[in-house]
């Protein structure tokens, strides 16, 4: 069995990765004119950290656990309802309600979050709908079941043919692009008390 990150966890480690980056690419000016032994100290500690993290793991002999939901929340297009399905199913999948009047199934996948540990259902928001184009769709299906992915792989099949949209729009929007970037970043930046979302799976 393949190994694959979860949807859910690619956003934030991404989201956080780009805000690092962007203010890193931010001070290196500064550093570069102040003293360049504080950039080869900066260089030095991560990689001696990340040094330090691969002998851990590699000494326990077990491989980090992320954890898979065997569930997952779907959304109804005809209805405007969520719905609990198995989290692997490539969407759009059929919803409780039936086709849509195009004939395709109405159900997409819904990511739902809440600013709160343990919320109840009005203290959950989707944050993005998903669903994929025909081929994408047929192309991941065939990857879940081929296995011996690499990273670079999985990152490359991660955005070909994924659509993003919120529940509100009535367009589809690529997940690599500028749209489809804006509405996921926006999904996991802190609301007005500076709370991140956190991810809510189906009970």
């Amino acid at each position: 069995m393949s190994f694959r990150i979860p949807d859910w966890l690619g956003y934030e480690i991404r989201e956080k990765w780009e805000g690092l980056v962007v203010k890193l690419l931010g001070a290196r000016g500064w550093l570069n004119r102040q003293n360049p032994r504080i950039i080869i100290a900066i260089t030095v500690v991560p990689v001696l950290i990340l040094l330090t993290i691969v002998i851990g793991l590699l000494s326990s002999g077990e491989a980090p656990k992320v954890q898979e939901y065997k569930k997952g929340w779907f959304y109804d297009l005809n209805t405007g309802k969520l719905f609990v399905a198995k989290s692997k199913l490539i969407p759009p999948i059929e919803a409780p309600s039936g086709p849509r009047e195009n004939g395709e199934p109405a159900g997409v996948k819904a990511y739902v979050f809440s600013y709160k540990d343990e919320p109840n259902e009005s203290e959950r928001f989707i944050g993005f709908l998903e669903a994929f184009t025909p081929e994408a769709r047929m192309n991941q299906t065939n990857s879940a079941t081929s296995g011996g992915e690499s990273a670079a792989e999985l990152i490359k099949q991660w955005g070909e043919g994924r659509l993003i949209r919120r529940v509100e729009d009535k367009q589809w929007f690529a997940a690599n692009s500028k749209e489809g970037r804006a509405i996921i970043e926006n999904a996991f930046s802190p609301n007005e008390k500076g709370e991140r979302a956190r991810f809510c799976p189906p009970e």
